[in-house]
């Protein structure tokens, strides 16, 4: 699997599925599986068994991981989602680029 245009720490926005339209940012990458996990998005129920760091135990509300095909990068600049493009500096180094603002994103 090719690696990921989106990173921790990244504000995305959900395109598609039933949260389409939200933005939040990124709290985990799985790039091994396609898929991050969105503050706020994808919020599922589950049931958590009592554990000395949990005694009461109960349901919990956490956020499950949706396709990273289902997000798209928020630029910090222009402020709209976007595509991602890739650029090499002088030096070489590989930086993420906006094509709508064609600034550098990081």
């Amino acid at each position: 699997m090719a690696g990921l245009n989106v990173k921790k720490g990244d504000t995305v926005k959900v395109i598609a599925g039933k949260d389409k339209g939200k933005e939040g940012e990124i709290i985990r990458a799985l790039p091994s599986k396609g898929r991050v996990v969105v503050e706020k998005v994808n919020v599922v129920k589950k049931a958590q068994r009592p554990t000395q760091a949990n005694p009461q135990g109960g349901i919990m509300s956490m956020e499950a991981p949706i396709n990273v095909s289902n997000v798209m990068l928020v630029c910090p600049s222009c402020k709209a989602a976007t595509r991602v493009a890739h650029r090499f500096d002088e030096a070489g180094k590989k930086h993420r680029v906006c094509k709508k603002c064609n600034k550098d994103i990081d």
